[in-house]
């Protein structure tokens, strides 16, 4: 328990620096020349790379988990690695919803008071909910924590679209409407992660009843049909991760930035003439 208030600690405190910065430095200089926008998009970006690269680790161990050719003891093991690795992605995820709503703050996107303490408070929150239910599975607790982060991520699901629908109608994201697009993509990867942990119940349920009483076809059968299925979700889920990292770098509907040698040349053209 001490680590993980250590964590949350840890996270709170760069939540805190990197939007202490933002507000700190992004006076004058814009958004891009600003230490603290340039921090928490390093943020950003850091969170999806060990989002992406260990979910894709875990689905490379499922094709040894599912073989029945490789021995049970490995199988075990791949099954079993598989549920450590994937606390990796869902880390990022708890805290990638805080890190999105600073960075959104540095890009010139204002939020209330309140709305910026919910989202700096959510990714340690959700942090906490998280590891406590991965270092407690097992347990009264760890199962209450795993059904907080189910009711969690659907409030999401729901809140993050009516959330965009409030900002587009009242023209907060009129200048930056790829802003909008990528968190309606959040909402649905949220989304498809509630349906790949249902369909994939059967599968982790395969890998108990391997490790209790050994293989069987039946077993065999239950691990391969469950990757079957969550195995095009989780393929969808990484094109969408995709495309909203393109909208992050293309900004498509954000107004030109003014051009500073046309400015310069009408300057000494206004010269000129006086």
């Amino acid at each position: 328990m001490l680590r993980i208030i250590f964590v949350l600690i840890l996270f709170a405190t760069v939540f805190v620096f990197g939007q202490s910065f933002a507000d700190a430095l992004s006076g004058d200089a814009g958004a891009t020349e600003s230490f603290g926008h340039n921090f928490v998009a390093f943020l950003h970006q850091l969170l999806l790379v060990y989002w992406l690269g260990p979910d894709i680790a875990v689905f490379i161990w499922s094709r040894s988990a599912v073989n029945p050719e490789v021995g049970l003891e490995q199988r075990i093991a791949a099954g079993r690695m598989m549920t450590t690795i994937d606390l990796v992605p869902r880390i990022c995820l708890a805290l990638f919803l805080t890190v999105a709503g600073i960075l959104s703050e540095t890009y010139g996107m204002p939020h209330p008071w309140w709305q910026m303490a919910g989202i700096i408070l959510l990714g340690p929150v959700w942090l906490f909910i998280v590891l406590g239910a991965w270092l407690k599975q097992g347990s009264d607790f760890g199962r209450t924590l795993a059904k907080l982060d189910i009711w969690l991520r659907a409030a999401l699901v729901v809140g993050i679209p009516l959330s965009v629908v409030y900002s587009v109608m009242t023209g907060r994201l009129t200048d930056m409407p790829w802003i909008s697009g990528k968190l309606l993509i959040l909402a649905v990867v949220i989304l498809l992660g509630l349906l790949m942990r249902l369909r994939f119940q059967g599968f982790f349920d395969g890998v108990e009843k391997l490790a209790a009483d050994g293989p069987s076809p039946e077993v065999d059968q239950q691990m391969a049909y469950s990757l079957k299925r969550t195995r095009p979700l989780v393929h969808v889920m990484w094109l969408l991760l995709l495309w909203a990292a393109l909208l992050g770098v293309v900004k498509p509907g954000e107004p030109e930035p003014p051009d500073p040698l046309a400015s310069a040349v009408n300057f000494s053209d206004h010269v000129q003439v006086r």
